[in-house]
């Protein structure tokens, strides 16, 4: 399954190769045109009936993680994190780099720590990888200043229809990206496997500024909090619920009329949506609407519990929902923008 192979895959930001490679080589037969830049971007044409106007369809291929930044004289690696990762919840947890050398995030025990320790989050300068290296030139022998690593974590189902994995964002808007490419639509669109989205919306940036899009929509996966001890007011989304439409976030505002008829359209097509019930995070909406004088831009997520963490929980019926809404974009834009009339 193209989702499982995704998510297994190392990418952290800048470090995209490896996700890059599985999804040229699922896409390379249902794109008219396949094309990359200097930064790592894929972008896939798929021609359209018409060719008046050009969508742009955007997921990031890049996931949070870590860049090894020293190595000590006893051979443990010391790293920064790559994207927005809680402290809290990586002590002790299990990394791979993207050679393969594995390790284990490592914290002074709490024996050792002082009362005041004790009652703080560690800091990310106070952790190290313990790759079960001797020395540093035992280490060195695996690891290299500058080499990334993830979490080590295995995609698998989890009950009835959800799933468990590291880096389901956005993993999980490639999948249905790539499966869209099997689609014709009515304009053409440019399908853009993008990079960098965790440290600075980067790589859709430049998609957007070369492509020039009449619309575009993004592909993504958000914070799920429907979880023990969660208010019903407090949940952002719920995971199940259907494909999440963000009104508002920290790097963009979503077209109100726009937003309107995208649910409207939605409903009439018996696909299950939700409005994100927070106005917090930001996804490459946020640089692909500020781009080539302005793109009129809308984002559709899968909701994802413990986002950024070492492993997440999503449904696959809001994958599929995922899937059936930018169907439906792809061929409903032009009446919903009023392209046909």
């Amino acid at each position: 399954m193209l989702l499982e192979k995704l998510c297994n895959a190392c990418g952290a930001s800048g470090d995209e190769g490896a996700v890059r490679k599985i999804i040229v080589d699922e896409i390379k037969d249902r794109a008219d045109i396949i094309d990359f830049d200097y930064l790592g971007n894929v972008v896939a044409l798929k021609n359209g009936r018409d060719h008046t106007k050009k969508i742009m369809l955007s997921a990031h291929m890049d996931e949070v993680g870590f860049i090894a930044s020293k190595i000590t004289d006893t051979g443990y690696v010391k790293f920064k994190a790559v994207g927005g990762i809680d402290t809290r919840v990586i002590l002790g947890k299990k990394v791979v780099f993207s050679n393969g050398t594995k390790g284990i995030i490592g914290v002074k025990a709490i024996h050792l720590l002082s009362e005041g320790e004790r009652e703080s989050v560690p800091k990310i300068k106070d952790l190290y990888i313990d790759i079960g290296a001797k020395s540093a030139d035992d280490a060195k022998k695996h690891i290299e200043i500058g080499d990334y690593a993830v979490f080590d974590t295995t995609f698998g189902k989890l009950g009835g229809n959800k799933f468990k994995a590291k880096a389901i964002d956005d993993r999980a808007g490639c999948a249905v990206l790539a499966e869209i490419l099997k689609v014709k639509p009515e304009y053409d669109t440019y399908v853009c496997f993008t990079v960098q989205e965790e440290v600075g919306l980067r790589g859709s940036r430049i998609c957007a500024e070369r492509l020039k899009p009449d619309a575009a929509l993004v592909l993504e996966s958000t914070t799920c909090s429907d979880v023990y001890k969660t208010k019903k007011s407090q949940q952002v989304t719920a995971s199940g619920g259907g494909v999440a439409l963000s009104f508002m976030d920290s790097a963009s505002i979503t077209n109100t009329a726009l937003l309107k008829k995208l649910v409207i359209c939605a409903e009439a097509n018996n696909i299950p949506v939700q409005l994100k019930k927070t106005t917090m995070g930001g996804n490459d909406a946020g640089s692909i609407h500020l781009a080539a004088g302005g793109v009129l831009t809308a984002s559709a997520s899968v909701p994802c519990r413990y986002l950024h963490s070492p492993v997440g929980v999503a449904d696959f019926s809001d994958v599929k929902a995922l899937y059936d809404f930018t169907k439906m974009y792809l061929s409903e834009i032009g009446g919903i923008l009023g392209w046909n009339s």
